[in-house]
């Protein structure tokens, strides 16, 4: 949270105000200890705030400290993006200055106009609106995140694309706010301080977007930036062609990339502070014909901490995937498409069996997620750094628990598959598109079939769909021909009812926010591993699983379906690869 703007001057009765640290103690918000390591921090830098420096130490959040803010000025809380604000109150403060002081007018009444500000010492905010509207303003206080989410449901597309923040970038208004140069170790007075911010608003638009990847796409006549939310890219009005070189060059500067390498594809990381919270973001650059193709994924660390349960698992499922992780040894694969959150159901299993009598070790390219308690090690091919390698050496530090990031070649799965055979639990990946050509797969490596068919526990292919966006959710209705389509009559859902979003502003129209997984897992029993051994075909193989079993991915989608999460439309979309293969 930042509180720019403090002054010492009458406005504010400060010697008749409690101490924040105090309040938040009062709360059982923050421990004295907290309190204690957020003032030796305070010492270190100069200026920073107490409730900032608790925030920045993970001790509370900034729903807590605007609650504590309030109770230490006497100032109603409100949440503004729950409210809806009149046109006429709403243009009374530009979208500059509420964006720039992090504040939105909420009600005028009788001459005097109430505005939500998540800094209550923002005086200079308040002279400026008082000024320019000739009214008396009431300050009330509102956390940043709700505040920000109001000026985008109230500014629509001007807040949303990348027009309105080239909008920024004008004579009067092209320098950064002191404290964002500063995490961006920019000087204020640089010339290229304007495409230094924009593309740092370009990342912090693509977080509170919940992108997972930010493309610049170099075209005949323009600039292409895409956003991908929920695995779909989203086009936003990009910058002009104009500033491609500067653009990619400040991403590369960012990433530590070589700006004068423009010939071979590079790879790069950047970490920064944005939104309160430090990001990592890993860059590739691609040569293409109208000039480089940037890519820079924005690693979500909450996704990569998920639990379990979260994954997505119906109660069967669960209790399933349980038993086999917590097994001695065996080989558990986790396949599917790039994307379809196989690194995120990996972590979540090593996370849950990472407890002090076990030695975890992972080999990963690269590693996303630093997991404390978890020998994790990158792959670096230049200095043959391999996953075989590191896998034989892995064998040497007697681990419990192996995690091989994903089976390319021959000499890996031979590894993996001997390591599993000399008791020890093995979790990989492999690109296949459902759990019984995994098999067929590792035997088309070069891998001995009788080694596939006594290793291998379990296959489970995943892939993630959409959920509806709960603000605007409402009943849908659909065909008889749409409901066959994925295997439903109308008698079974004669007592149910379906749903679907509508679109909104919190979903951006698209009637979905968020996703989560659908799930194929095939446990081996006696007859799998005898079809393995003699190299069945896939479709064999599938037919037995099926038999003994396993839900296919279309119809653990069907079930989310009849559960309300998510739609026959998104189900169909995602699994429409899978069922043209079988």
């Amino acid at each position: 949270m930042s509180w720019a703007g403090y002054s010492c001057c009458a406005k504010v009765n400060t010697m008749a105000r409690q101490l924040l640290g105090r309040v938040l103690r009062a709360k059982g918000s923050v421990s004295d200890d907290d309190v204690e390591r957020a003032l030796k921090m305070q010492r270190a830098k100069p200026g920073l705030r107490i409730g900032e420096a608790l925030q920045e130490l993970n001790a509370t959040d900034d729903q807590a400290v605007t609650e504590a803010l309030a109770e230490q000025f006497g100032m109603e809380l409100v949440d503004p993006s729950q409210m809806e604000i009149p046109r006429d109150v709403i243009d009374l403060v530009s979208h500059d200055i509420a964006r720039k002081h992090c504040l939105i007018p909420i009600d005028r009444h009788d001459g005097r106009l109430r505005v939500a500000m998540a800094d209550p010492l923002d005086f200079d905010a308040l002279d400026n609106i008082r000024f320019a509207t000739n009214s008396d303003v009431e300050q009330v206080l509102a956390t940043r995140d709700s505040i920000n989410l109001a000026i985008q449901k109230n500014h629509g597309a001007e807040e949303a694309t990348v027009d309105g923040m080239l909008q920024e970038f004008t004579e009067s208004d092209i320098t950064f706010k002191a404290e964002e140069a500063a995490e961006l170790g920019v000087d204020e007075e640089d010339g290229d301080a304007p495409v230094i911010r924009l593309v740092y608003l370009l990342i912090t638009e693509a977080m509170r977007r919940r992108a997972s990847d930010i493309h610049i796409e170099p075209m005949e006549d323009r600039l292409r930036i895409r956003y991908r939310v929920d695995g779909v890219c989203t086009e936003v009005p990009g910058p002009p062609k104009s500033l491609q070189g500067s653009i990619i060059s400040r991403v590369k500067i960012m990433a530590g990339i070589d700006i004068a390498e423009k010939r071979r594809p590079t790879d790069g990381h950047i970490k920064l502070r944005a939104l309160g919270r430090e990001v990592d973001l890993r860059v590739s650059c691609l040569p293409a014909n109208r000039g480089e193709s940037v890519v820079m994924r924005i690693l979500d660390k909450q996704s990569l901490l998920l639990g379990v349960q979260e994954l997505g698992f119906g109660d069967e499922e669960y209790g399933k995937f349980q038993s086999i992780i917590k097994k001695p040894n065996g080989i558990f694969l986790v396949t599917g498409p790039t994307g379809s959150g196989k690194t995120t159901t990996l972590y979540a299993a090593v996370s849950e069996l990472n407890t002090p009598d076990r030695k975890i070790i992972t080999a990963e390219d690269p590693v996303e997620y630093n997991i404390p308690g978890i020998n994790q090690c990158e792959v670096r091919a230049r200095i043959g750094r391999t996953f075989s390698r590191i896998l034989r050496s892995m064998l040497r530090q007697a681990p419990n628990v192996i995690l091989v990031g994903e089976i390319r070649d021959q000499e890996t799965a031979e590894i993996a598959i001997r390591s599993a055979l000399t008791g020890h639990l093995v979790f990989s990946t492999l690109h296949t598109n459902d759990a019984p050509s995994a098999i067929t797969r590792l035997i088309d490596m070069g891998v001995p079939a009788f080694l596939v068919a006594s290793s291998i526990q379990a296959i489970m292919a995943q892939r993630l769909v959409r959920t509806i966006c709960a603000n605007c959710k409402e009943p849908a209705t659909y065909t008889e021909e749409e409901l066959l389509q994925v295997g439903l009559t109308p008698e079974d859902v004669e007592n149910l009812t379906l749903y679907r979003g509508a679109g909104c502003d919190e979903c951006d129209g698209t009637g979905y926010k968020g996703r989560l997984g659908i799930f194929e897992l095939m446990e081996m029993n006696s007859e799998l591993q005898e079809l393995a051994f003699h190299r069945a075909p896939t479709n064999k193989i599938r037919e037995a699983a099926i038999y003994s079993g396993m839900t296919d991915l279309r119809r653990d989608g069907v079930k989310k379906v009849l559960r309300g999460i998510t739609t026959i439309e998104e189900v169909m979309r995602i699994t429409a690869e899978v069922q043209a293969n079988k």
